[in-house]
């Protein structure tokens, strides 16, 4: 087929317990600029178990179609269900651009969705551009995040990205914004499916998330048990979370859940202050576009002060205890 039959932009919403995750937001926020460029339509693919109710709020955040797969075998994520569900779309639409987030149910999802499509699949994406025509140009981390890999599709179709969480950005909301909610009847190959799901037992997760937060503290190597609580008091006084490199994870500093980086989660807040981070390219890719960046290390010439809003060289030890009496003077 021509690859100029082609065409729009899909995104694959993410839903967990009936609930639209956050990455599914924005991505629709990146599409919403991709189909505007190439004039083209934004769809979402939105498969699940009594989540119809989603979908006008997903128009409201840029989707001009929502297209609901309401099932009870979609009630909990299975890999061939959802394959099956959203390759029964994809393979009758013919998409030109395919979206899906870089999560547990994402990883999981895209790759045996671009095998079953004999496309190409781009993961973990953390930058998306498109030309007019619909070429898209995905970039993500490569060696070990490195250097930036930019990865192009020329002659399959669908195109298929990865993203990660919290690279891109959601757009606000239209309550007045209006679209089309096309229901889709979906029913499972059962002698395909050959995993059953028994019991589901879900693990409490801690409600301060680094991905949500808007002021985040930032531990790295240069941090030691003995300064750790320097950075967790400093992190209180600003109504802020803890978070940290890889480094800090492996001296068991800090959990894995909260690092930040190419192997940990990717951050956005208002403001992320690097104690003792030194500023590895890894580092960097999951935290680089936090909208203020204040780093406070001994090391002049650590790579972190390159991206840095502002940068102190100094000890840790000085440093934060005068800026969190600083900081309570100020709030007083």
């Amino acid at each position: 087929m021509e690859l100029s039959a082609y065409k729009n932009v899909y995104v694959i919403a993410e839903t967990r317990d009936g609930k639209v995750q956050d990455v599914s937001y924005q991505l629709l926020g990146k599409g919403r600029e991709i189909a505007d460029k190439t004039h083209s339509s934004l769809h979402v693919i939105l498969a699940g178990y009594n989540i119809k109710n989603a979908a006008q709020d997903l128009i409201a955040h840029g989707a001009d179609e929502v297209i609901v797969i309401d099932s009870r075998d979609l009630q909990e994520y299975l890999t061939e269900p959802y394959v099956q569900a959203v390759y029964s779309v994809v393979e009758e639409r013919k998409p030109n651009i395919i979206l899906v987030g870089a999560t547990s149910i994402g990883r999981d999802l895209a790759p045996r969705l671009s095998a079953r499509l004999r496309t190409g699949l781009t993961a973990d994406c953390t930058k998306l551009e498109v030309e007019e025509d619909g070429s898209l140009f995905m970039t993500r981390p490569a060696f070990g995040g490195n250097l930036m890999a930019t990865i192009i599709s020329p002659n399959h179709r669908p195109q298929m990205s990865t993203v990660r969480p919290g690279v891109m950005k959601k757009l606000e909301a239209d309550s007045q914004r209006k679209g089309t909610v096309t229901n889709v009847t979906f029913q499972l190959d059962r002698p395909k499916s050959l995993v059953e799901i028994v019991k589901v037992i879900r693990k409490v997760q801690s409600s301060d998330r680094i991905e949500d937060a808007k002021i985040l503290v930032s531990v790295g190597r240069g941090i030691c048990q003995e300064t750790y609580p320097l950075a967790v008091e400093l992190a209180k006084v600003l109504n802020g979370t803890i978070s940290g490199s890889r480094a800090s994870v492996d001296c068991g500093t800090i959990e894995q859940a909260r690092q930040v980086g190419q192997t940990g989660k990717t951050v956005r807040p208002n403001l992320y202050i690097a104690l003792g981070v030194s500023g590895a390219i890894q580092h960097l890719a999951g935290m680089e576009e936090s909208d203020f960046i204040v780093a406070i290390n001994k090391d002049r010439y650590a790579p972190i002060f390159k991206v840095a809003d502002v940068g102190i060289v100094g000890d840790i030890k000085q440093v934060v205890p005068a800026l969190i009496e600083e900081i309570k003077k100020y709030k007083q």
